[in-house]
């Protein structure tokens, strides 16, 4: 079991991360996904979201996530053949948590360097908070 711990962390680069480990046959846990960055300009990043929010129906389709643990799952999905079975099974080893549960909380938890927000050259990134609250969830 792998324990991401996404504090300050960029979510594309832990999603790689979780994405190839999962493949590999570990289970990975990320916590305080709601503290994770997403680069890219703001405004661009709030109008994106609230695009998704309105194209398609409620009942076909296409779904998109509002909660922060559900919005980095499934940016994790695309990094994962997830129609296959290999990649099916990958994908139900990765879960995401808001904040840190109980039963993790004395739990060792790795934070990946190379995923530091400190990294990025400029400062255009958002935090997944913000743009859960854009798309419309209560956090």
């Amino acid at each position: 079991m792998i324990l991401i711990n996404g504090e300050d962390l960029i979510v594309g680069r832990v999603a790689t991360v979780a994405a190839k480990q999962a493949l590999l046959g570990n289970e990975v846990i990320i916590v305080n996904c709601e503290k994770m960055f997403v680069t890219g300009s703001k405004t661009y990043l709030t109008a994106e979201s609230h695009r998704r929010r309105v194209q398609g129906t409620w009942s076909k389709g296409p779904f998109f996530y509002r909660m922060p643990d559900r919005y980095v799952r499934r940016i994790i999905r695309g990094m994962i053949p997830y129609k296959t079975a290999r990649g099916n099974a990958a994908y139900k080893r990765i879960m995401c948590h808001i904040g840190v549960p109980e039963e993790y909380k004395n739990e060792k938890m790795i934070t990946i360097a190379a995923a530091a927000v400190q990294k990025i050259p400029n400062l255009k990134y958002v935090r997944v908070a913000e743009i859960a609250r854009q798309m419309g969830a209560k956090v």
